[in-house]
């Protein structure tokens, strides 16, 4: 029997107000991503066992690991999404200042892996904090434009930029200009949402263009791969290379699952790069579909922001698919050599704890503020 409309049990009542849509197109991107990770983690157990004879023997070492950062990520995602929408604002804000404490803390206890301090080490596992605060920082972002929206005299786009000069001063410390960069954009896109000047928009854009010149003028991996990109004769551009390689071997139909040959020659080729490893198994039509779950996951969440009434709720629903659409066109442009490498994951399909706990966290955020309670939506809505 249907639940009655009269049984107010917390289950019962997520249920009837949640976005089924949103929370199925999130459940469909991470089952892809573990059939992806199902075949992409033999070669990469296989690369590694030749260094390191732990991972002998092992040969779904990484599905195993992607199926406890999936399990972990949806029990987080269904935790934040039965918040009202304050409480779930409230964890935002949170993620943001203990991510903001971990990324300044981690040059002492944090560990280098190829030339970068980006993770604190955690046992088994580690925690890339920058992850956190992104969907921390546009949360943070979208309180303070609505604060300001009711109290113009409040000084909200000041502490906004504080906020985001020490996040991106931390970030470039590590260094991580990839994630500066998508942080940059996701500040300007709700900058541009929240309807502020023209001129601080033009003042971001020009801080953003010199952060960019300074970048590539004082930092030498910056410049390397820019440089690498712009001028690939003589450089070392194996894995975009390979991984070209791998797209054009897929061709319409792919080669089939489990078939690819240059996954066992990409180091990440279970992460950054598993979107060319998906053309040469799958063909252009499977991964054509998954970057489509990906776009209507984006898109249904701008749907949801513009009928929304909240105006705090708008911003930070509008900002949250924005950095997931940002993201994903970034790790296909590097895929496709349209960008100069970032070591940025494809959203809910790579393989990559942080990333995929601070994806399920955002989801979490979204499915919270999309939730339909009474006045949240105008007239007509479903």
């Amino acid at each position: 029997m249907l639940p009655s409309r009269t049984n107010k049990a917390p289950l019962t009542e997520w249920w009837r107000s949640i976005d089924r849509v949103t929370l199925g197109l999130l459940l469909a991107l991470i089952t892809a991503g573990l059939v992806l990770s199902m075949a992409s983690s033999p070669a990469a157990v296989s690369r590694l066992a030749k260094a390191h004879p732990y991972y002998e023997g092992k040969p779904f070492f990484f599905l195993m690991r992607h199926c406890l950062f999936a399990s972990v990520g949806l029990t987080g995602a269904f935790i934040v999404s039965m918040m009202s929408v304050t409480n779930a604002r409230r964890i935002g804000v949170l993620a943001l200042i203990g991510s903001a404490l971990a990324l300044a803390v981690l040059p002492i206890i944090g560990f280098e892996v190829k030339g970068a301090t980006r993770w604190i080490s955690m046992g088994p596992f580690s925690l890339q904090p920058s992850e956190f605060a992104k969907p921390g920082f546009i949360v943070f972002a979208a309180w303070m434009f609505s604060v300001r929206k009711q109290s113009p005299e409040f000084p909200g786009v000041a502490i906004l930029f504080a906020i985001y000069g020490i996040l991106v001063f931390f970030l470039i410390g590590q260094p991580d200009f990839g994630q500066s960069f998508l942080l940059t954009l996701c500040f300007g896109a709700v900058f541009f949402y929240a309807g502020l000047s023209l001129g601080w928009l033009l003042f971001l854009m020009a801080a953003s263009v010199g952060g960019a010149v300074a970048a590539f003028t004082f930092l030498p991996h910056v410049r390397d791969r820019v440089t690498r990109f712009l001028n690939p004769e003589g450089s070392d551009t194996y894995q975009t290379d390979r991984a070209l390689e791998a797209i054009a071997n897929g061709g319409v139909f792919g080669r089939g699952p489990g078939e690819g040959a240059i996954k066992y020659k990409l180091p990440d080729a279970h992460t950054d790069f598993i979107f060319a490893v998906t053309v040469e198994e799958f063909g252009f039509i499977l991964s054509f579909g998954l970057i489509v779950l990906l776009a209507s996951f984006v898109a249904r969440n701008f749907r949801n922001a513009l009928h929304l009434n909240d105006y705090f709720s708008q911003l930070a629903v509008a900002g949250l698919a924005t950095m997931i659409g940002l993201q994903t066109m970034i790790n296909l442009a590097v895929n496709l050599n349209m960008a100069p490498p970032k070591g940025m994951t494809l959203p809910f399909i790579s393989y990559g704890g942080s990333s995929m706990l601070a994806l399920c966290f955002s989801a979490g955020l979204i499915l919270a503020f999309t939730r339909k309670r009474p006045g949240a939506y105008g007239f007509g809505v479903s």
